[in-house]
């Protein structure tokens, strides 16, 4: 037993010491943008490679491969990041907003407020002098007031997101991701050499990904692999119907 002590201390994330558990609570909550990097490298492979496979299937030039692939990836890649910038924007202002309600109503109504506090941590257990601790600590303060309430009356996380830096990291993934099945394609103008890239980069995300996660990185790989492949094939297999039609057309 005392043998496996250290080797499971070691496996800890972190240092349980009283200073390091100390300097780890003083910092602030950081945000995480792995979602971002996540969606944007996910996306900006499968528009990418469906513009390829749409082309592909339909038969047309290597040439609208490339004109296509490079427009969607300046433009798509744009309106991404545009889009999680807005979308974070306006979480931002959403979590400023209801911190000034909360404010609000601390100035107007305290004891309605202290009240909320009281029965948010009788909820959580605690009750008696306890409770009436912990209710005397947190209104003591206004700032720690509202944000508690912003926290467990509305569930809004601490961790402020920057919009621009959701925007960069959707951006900056949507397009380095993206390249990967147009330089595949256009290395030989080989769809197989496409599909064979676009497959790498699937699987690699679900890995990378499987990091921040219980799943092993095997099978994270190969369900990131699975959806992106799916959706690939369908666009491989609009192009093909649409050929098919326009054929028949004409």
């Amino acid at each position: 037993m005392s043998a496996s002590k250290p080797a499971q201390a070691e496996a800890l994330e972190h240092s349980h010491t009283a200073d390091a558990i100390r300097a780890r609570l003083a910092q602030d909550a950081r945000a995480s943008y792995l979602r971002d990097w996540i969606y944007g490298g996910i996306d900006g492979t499968i528009t990418t490679f469906a513009v390829v496979a749409g082309v592909v299937g339909a038969a047309m030039p290597g040439s609208v491969v490339l004109v296509l692939g490079l427009a969607n990836l300046i433009a798509d890649g744009f309106a991404m990041g545009a889009g999680n910038y807005s979308a974070t924007k306006a979480e931002l202002d959403d979590y400023h907003r209801l911190l000034a309600v909360e404010r609000k109503h601390i100035a107007l109504a305290p004891g309605g407020e202290r009240e909320e506090i009281r029965q948010i941590f009788a909820n959580k257990g605690f009750s008696g002098d306890v409770l009436e601790r912990i209710v005397a600590v947190i209104t003591a303060d206004e700032d720690r007031w509202a944000n508690t309430m912003a926290v467990e009356e509305y569930g809004l996380s601490p961790a402020v997101k920057s919009p621009v830096k959701a925007a960069l990291s959707t951006s900056a993934a949507f397009v380095l991701c993206g390249l990967v099945p147009l330089v595949g394609y256009l290395v030989a103008y080989s769809f197989a050499w496409c599909v064979g890239a676009t497959g790498l980069v699937f699987f690699a995300i679900g890995a990378l990904k499987s990091r921040w996660s219980l799943s092993g990185w095997a099978r994270s790989g190969i369900e990131t692999l699975a959806i992106g492949m799916s959706a690939a094939g369908l666009s491989y297999g609009i192009g093909y119907v649409l050929k098919a039609l326009v054929h028949v057309a004409l």
